[in-house]
């Protein structure tokens, strides 16, 4: 199955079986329906319910951004295998204290362990941030003490925030970022990691499509009418392989560098060029591959936030005790 990434202004409309994206300059792509998980627009995209339609029915979520890459929303197709007890299940752990503060904990507590062995990975290389890996694990020892939702956010934060203040020891050049900062992110390294939040965010999305979950019921992040949260839960966990790691390949190989950006009233963002090279990268990012411990055979990085739903699928119908996706290699 294939994503496809379109960042030029046109038409996206239905062709008989085929799904075709029309440039304003008159050029054409077919997109083939039957191998496409996803669709990514970018720029000005018109299109029509005959499109949206057979999209729905070929079950294929669209995922809109809008000119500075910043995400505005998602087509989400209707779900046809939904499961009534799952739902249940789903809404009862999150609505009842002593079964969400559990799950919660497990995305803290997974997020944190793959941001530590980010540190340890640069550790090993020489990088000194010895301190901020001391300083996270003490924190870390609060995460299965904590008895409420926004405290176990607020220890998230404090560990996030020690752990983005080693970033600049792991950059190999001085980069401008001294803290994370997000409406408008104001620097290179910043507007990187929104925009690449959001691509994980978006892939996550896709991937609960797949499964039976419901995108809208969360358990660390609050749950709201406006968000799919259980992305955002998802997506924590995988932020620190899939976003981090591609953001120090990508500023120590020197491969984005200040020139990708431009500074607006929105704050610092990619240009459509730099767009394009971070979405080369990240769509190979998902694509590769590890040799799973468990099931023995290579998978994806995108399967791997798939296999995470239905680890959570399990969980919840009190087949196996969920345990977060956590980096061992």
């Amino acid at each position: 199955m294939e994503s496809y990434y379109l960042y030029s202004s046109g038409t996206l409309s239905r062709k008989d079986n085929v799904i075709r994206m029309e440039t304003a300059d008159g050029r054409k792509k077919d997109l083939k329906i039957e191998m496409t998980r996803d669709i990514y627009l970018f720029g000005e995209v018109n299109t029509n319910t005959k499109c949206l339609n057979y999209l729905s029915e070929m079950k294929i979520p669209v995922h809109f951004f809008n000119y500075y890459g910043y995400y505005t929303g998602t087509f989400y197709p209707r779900e046809k295998n939904v499961s009534g007890k799952l739902l249940v299940q789903q809404v009862y752990h999150s609505v009842e204290e002593r079964k969400r503060i559990p799950l919660a904990r497990k995305f803290v507590d997974g997020a944190t362990t793959n941001c530590l062995r980010n540190l340890q990975y640069y550790r090993r290389r020489g990088k000194e941030v010895e301190q901020q890996i001391a300083d996270i694990e003490s924190l870390r020892k609060r995460i299965n003490r904590a008895n409420e939702v926004d405290e176990l956010m607020g220890i998230e934060g404090n560990i996030h925030q020690i752990y983005y203040s080693a970033w600049e020891t792991i950059f190999n050049d001085e980069v401008d970022f001294k803290a994370r900062v997000r409406r408008p992110p104001d620097n290179m390294v910043n507007a990187l990691i929104s925009y690449l939040n959001m691509l994980t965010y978006s892939a996550c999305l896709s991937e609960i499509y797949v499964s039976q979950l419901n995108p809208t019921i969360s358990y660390l992040h609050s749950n709201s009418e406006r968000r799919f949260s259980l992305s955002l839960d998802i997506a924590e966990i995988f932020k620190p392989l899939i976003v981090d790691r591609l953001i120090f390949s990508l500023v120590n190989k020197k491969i984005i560098t200040e020139k990708d950006f431009e500074n607006g009233s929105n704050g610092n963002y990619l240009k459509q060029s730099g767009q394009q090279k971070v979405l080369r990268q990240f769509d190979e990012r998902l694509n590769t591959t590890v040799r799973h411990r468990e099931l023995k055979r290579n998978v994806s990085y995108r399967k791997l936030m798939r296999l995470e739903c239905y680890k959570l699928i399990k969980h919840l119908m009190d087949d196996k005790e969920y345990e977060p996706f956590k980096i061992w290699w």
